[in-house]
């Protein structure tokens, strides 16, 4: 893969580039997925991988999907720097790399990014793309319109081809994550909220629950266990707001019709605590979906390191843990905390 551009206002491409550059082909495999023209720049989308090839479980990190929210692709580059740290020194690393496959996307949206928008180059918002409709009343536009590109969470021209960036993310995730035995995805975004949470599907109803939903509560469950004093929410997506074309719905039932254990997972990071902390991000764009200050970005990127590092050691781990959320104990349990009603 050629160099990648250095371009004015997207550090995020100088980060990646030095990243590569110091591991010099001895961990990382390289790919470029796929090309985005924008305002006269040829925009890479590079994929990046560690480990197994093949026959491995394997987890999927995603940053930039909207290119307001940077902190998802820093957060993703910091992790990916920590790991190539430890495989300078820890020989346990070494040993994980041979049985797991990880593989990052950090800038999955470089043209949005760029231009400091939440959509991509056409103005379509791409965790709104997915050729799946909610089957129930969403938010008017949050939820996903068709009405111009003008105007946020545009989906795109109906039954036209999914945008560049977003067929390139599903083509991977078919081709590299769901044939692995099991498999995770971590997609980190920055949410106008109050807290840190992850979400799962489904984001399009409410009423019907996940088929691996026992499997989520109990990897919830394993989680709260081990890191007793986080503080993340972890909830179904449908608790907060359902959606169109949603890009991890459309991935999960692919997963389902291939018979694949494929869990993916949103890391929506409270951008509220952000401003609360330096209202003057307010009159910012960029500031409402990224801390300005740089010992908050360090914070930030910092602070998520635990959830990621648990959920390599969770797939890499799966065979230990997996057959214990397979009871109809655990589904009915998830189903009391998320989905019983008043």
């Amino acid at each position: 893969m050629q160099p990648l551009p250095s371009l004015p206002g997207f550090p995020e491409f100088d980060i990646l580039q030095q990243l590569i550059e110091r591991d010099r082909g001895r961990h990382l495999r390289v790919q470029n997925l796929t090309k985005i023209n924008y305002l006269g720049n040829s925009l890479p989308l590079p994929a990046l991988t560690l480990g197994r090839s093949d026959h491995a479980p394997a987890i999927a990190f995603i940053g930039g999907v909207h290119g307001l929210e940077r902190i998802g692709s820093q957060v993703v580059l910091a992790f990916l720097d920590t790991l190539l740290s430890r495989l300078e020194w820890d020989s346990l690393y070494e040993d994980l790399l041979q049985q797991v496959t990880i593989h990052f996307i950090p800038v999955l949206n470089p043209a949005g990014m760029l231009a400091h928008t939440r959509a991509n180059g056409n103005g379509v918002d791409l965790m709104r793309n997915a050729p799946i409709d909610s089957c129930e009343k969403t938010v008017w536009l949050a939820g996903g319109h068709r009405i111009s590109p003008k105007l946020p969470w545009y989906r795109g021209i109906a039954d036209q081809p999914m945008e560049t960036e977003a067929q390139a993310l599903c083509d991977f995730i078919r081709s590299e994550v769901l044939p692995a035995p099991f498999s995770l995805v971590l997609d980190c975004h920055s949410g106008f909220g109050h807290h840190n949470q992850i979400w799962f599907p489904y984001a399009h109803s409410r009423q019907q629950a996940i088929p691996n939903l026992g499997e989520v509560y109990y990897l919830r469950q394993l989680f709260f266990q081990t890191y007793p004093y986080q503080s993340y929410h972890f909830e179904p997506q449908s608790q907060h707001y359902l959606t169109h074309g949603d890009l991890w719905d459309y991935l999960y039932l692919d997963a389902l019709d291939q018979n694949s254990m494929f869990l993916p997972l949103t890391l929506e990071m409270g951008s509220w605590r952000w401003v609360r902390k330096n209202p003057r991000q307010l009159f910012n764009r960029l500031g409402l979906y990224h801390p300005i200050k740089t010992h908050r970005i360090n914070r930030v990127l910092r602070g998520h390191l635990v959830l990621m590092e648990f959920l390599l050691h969770a797939a890499l781990s799966y065979r230990k843990w997996l057959d214990q959320s397979l009871t109809g104990r655990m589904h009915q349990e998830a189903l009391e905390l998320w989905y019983a009603r008043p």
